[in-house]
């Protein structure tokens, strides 16, 4: 009886404990969730929905005043519920194990950065990888960037930027996918599959964050955390199908916008966070406000104070704030006076608790922090030459008139001109936190693998001074001494390359311009040159689409290089001399002036699209309506051909679409087939196509494939202004070609 009692009260006591502790493994996350939650004060929800920056030097004394004192207490408090821009092992460790060891739940950080194309090396900014139009290439090139950031400490990317927009005075249009929200979401998928992986309690996964909810890519004037005034139709049929694809890939954070909605200021915004977010779309990971974006609500004029902000927010449904201090000055005592409910703080903590947990971080708080590791990946070799194949996909061949590429490797007497085909740094781009200055392979050193037949003048400066992620970039606008050097080397050369564009940090955040021509002296030099030897190939590099009319017009080949990061000189020197055949199409219309700015391909027809012999239709009087290179643009080195297009429609659920590709050239190549639909007749105006497939894929010379699409609901329906998605009966037209502006045409009716 005694015994009985005692292996009795042993095992009620046993399961007592797994009852509580939230370390268990055996538990599901949500039983493990609410356990914890009910164990938590209201200080600690606060503190789970506080993230600090990194804010003193953990290998260093610990802080004894001020601002870094404050947040060292609050650590060992548990008042913090994750940290930004801490990385390393050592000082993710460090962290870790104050608040582990030392607060009174030992819920584990989650340290967030902004990884935005690579860690430690570095693949093209995400505008030239979408360039690529190669999701494989996309999503393996995030699961690299995965594994290295994991391996120094990180468990959380604010990545990826699914943002759509029109606009390249924007500068952050460098950080997302383009202008269409067909191939925006798919890329996203990609990015969030190949950071989050298949396993996120693995630890070489990250969790993702798909950002800025909502519609920061419609900034008016390209203007950054400017005011956005966009209808519902755009609303729901441009900006919100990227988001609304990462949620239904499992994306764990969405990071709200700077910016205001219908007059709202989206990280205050219920529409945004509660109502489409979390309730239509079940939404079940955290929203993290961006940096500051809380307190900016009383910027814009949407509350009164500091406090005001937080309890807009917290009501809102953003669950993080981002270095606002405002939960956490100000939330506890908000529950308290009733301003805000404690129900809506519970919401948020399980969010995030469960995103903790899901990441394993419960199980093994140190599981990000492996040295063995860390010396494993950081500038592996393999990732070397995955980042080398996507930086070569990335590139997009603008024109190449008489076939000047590619360069026969016997060439001689070739001149390299500018000061970025020498630079180690602006190819490597922006949001490179995580990097290294100076790593990028240059043109320069890219060209010297294949012999040492040509000779460098700089010809200008593009910058004076250094250039940092901080401040405004300097261009040089006066210094012209190189021209001279530049234009008697040009003299005496068979061949120019010259290698122009923006330094990598004129784009990215911050990084607005009202010009997008070449900056500084950059178009004075190219006509200098030009002027004694026009047989030039411009290798422009940007992080936007640029408006290069004069270059189109008169320099023989174009190749839009963008920043490809680590590999950039060897991937430009593939393409040079034919080693690679380029393959990348624009995922963003190139302007002819920076007047027809934002100009898209999926535009609307107007009421007076043409001209009926006067002055009184939808046109400029100083510039044509159509782009410099439209949307889906990039030729190769090889020609394909299109023919026999084909469509069937008896079945109105599943239309197919054939059409036949051939390889007329003398080269193998990949092309991309790009399929767009024109709704005729709507009762909500469509745009005048959209893209609604594509396929990739490489032919042998004379080679011959049948591709074949079909357009389901989804791509032949579309939302109304209600968010309500339709699909009504009515006349098609299906076009299918190399790009946006060249293709087949056929008409169906859908019944």
């Amino acid at each position: 009886m005694i015994r009985n009692l005692t292996k009795t009260s042993l095992m009620l006591f046993f399961l007592s404990l797994l009852s509580t502790t939230h370390l268990s493994g055996q538990q599901d996350i949500p039983s493990r969730v609410e356990a914890l939650l009910n164990k938590m004060t209201l200080a600690e929800k606060v503190g789970q929905m506080n993230q600090y920056n990194g804010f003193w030097d953990v290998t260093g004394p610990v802080p004894k005043e001020g601002n870094s004192k404050m947040k060292y207490e609050h650590l060992k408090q548990g008042k913090v519920g994750a940290v930004l821009n801490v990385r390393g092992v050592e000082n993710v460790r460090k962290l870790q194990e104050i608040v582990v060891k030392e607060s009174r739940l030992g819920i584990p950080l989650i340290f967030g950065q902004d990884i935005i194309h690579g860690f430690k090396t570095l693949t093209p900014v995400p505008l030239a990888e979408t360039a690529s139009w190669d999701l494989e290439a996309i999503q393996r090139s995030a699961r690299n960037a995965a594994v290295q950031a994991s391996a120094a400490g990180i468990s959380w990317t604010f990545a990826p930027m699914v943002d759509i927009s029109r606009d390249a005075r924007w500068g952050r249009v460098m950080e997302g996918a383009g202008e269409d929200p067909y191939l925006g979401a798919l890329v996203g998928v990609a990015r969030i599959k190949g950071f989050q992986g298949d396993d996120l309690a693995a630890p070489n996964t990250i969790a993702s964050t798909a950002k800025h909810f909502a519609a920061y890519g419609f900034a008016e004037a390209g203007r950054e955390y400017n005011t956005v005034d966009v209808g519902t139709n755009t609303l729901h049929n441009i900006v919100f199908p990227p988001f609304k694809a990462a949620v239904e890939n499992n994306v764990k954070s969405v990071m709200n916008a700077f910016n205001i909605l219908n007059g709202v200021p989206a990280t205050g915004d219920a529409f945004l966070q509660r109502e489409m977010l979390k309730d239509r779309w079940g939404f079940k990971g955290f929203v993290i406000s961006d940096w500051g974006s809380i307190k900016e609500i009383a910027f814009h004029g949407h509350a009164k104070d500091l406090k005001h902000t937080a309890e807009l927010a917290a009501k809102a449904g953003s669950d993080m704030d981002m270095e606002s201090y405002a939960y956490i000055n100000h939330l506890e005592a908000l529950v308290k006076e009733g301003k805000v409910q404690e129900s809506l703080l519970d919401d948020a903590v399980r969010r995030i608790l469960t995103v903790k947990m899901e990441l394993g971080l419960f199980e093994d708080p140190y599981l990000y922090c492996n040295e063995e590791r860390e010396k494993r990946w950081l500038y592996a070799a393999e990732h070397d030459v995955a980042a080398l194949d996507m930086a070569k996909k990335s590139i997009v061949l603008l024109k190449n008139e008489k076939q000047l590429l590619p360069l026969a490797k016997t060439q001689q007497k070739i001149a390299v001109i500018g000061a970025l085909a020498n630079d180690k740094n602006s190819p490597l781009g922006s949001w490179r936190i995580g990097s290294d200055d100076n790593t990028a392979i240059s043109v320069i050193e890219g060209l010297t693998k294949y012999g040492k037949n040509f000779t460098y003048a700089k010809g200008a400066d593009l910058i004076t001074g250094k250039a940092n992620f901080i401040d405004e970039v300097k261009i040089n606008e006066t210094d012209r001494s190189g021209f001279a050097a530049a234009v008697e080397l040009a003299k005496n050369s068979s061949v120019v390359l010259m290698v122009l564009g923006e330094h990598g940090f004129q784009s990215g955040e911050g990084r607005s311009r009202t010009k997008l021509g070449l900056p500084g002296v950059q178009q004075e030099l190219l006509e200098a040159v030009h002027a004694v030897n026009p047989n030039i190939v411009l290798i422009l590099m940007n992080g936007r689409p640029l408006a290069i009319p004069w270059a189109a017009e008169n320099i023989p080949a174009i190749l839009e290089t963008w920043q490809l990061g680590t590999q950039s000189g060897n991937a430009i020197a593939n393409v040079l001399y034919g080693d690679y055949n380029p393959s990348g199409k624009l995922p963003m219309t190139f302007p002819r002036s920076v007047g027809q700015v934002p100009i898209y391909y999926n535009h609307y027809s107007t009421g007076r699209p043409v001209s009926e012999g006067n002055v009184f239709w939808s046109h400029y009087s100083d510039e044509a309506n159509t782009p410099l290179y439209p949307f889906g643009f990039g030729l190769s080195y090889t020609q394909f051909e299109y023919s026999d297009l084909s469509v069937d429609a008896s079945n109105p659920k599943a239309v197919k679409v054939m059409v036949t590709v051939t390889n007329v050239g003398s080269r193998t190549g990949e092309e991309v087939v790009q399929l767009y639909l024109q709704d005729k007749v709507a009762s909500v105006v469509r745009p005048v196509k959209e893209l609604k497939g594509f396929q990739k894929f490489s032919l042998s010379p004379k080679g011959t494939k049948r591709v074949s699409f079909t357009l389901t609901e989804k791509e032949l329906g579309f939302y109304n202004t209600k968010g309500k998605f339709i699909v009504e009966p009515g006349m098609f037209e299906v076009q299918v070609g190399t790009n946006s502006q060249e293709g087949l045409s056929k008409s169906f009716e859908l019944k």
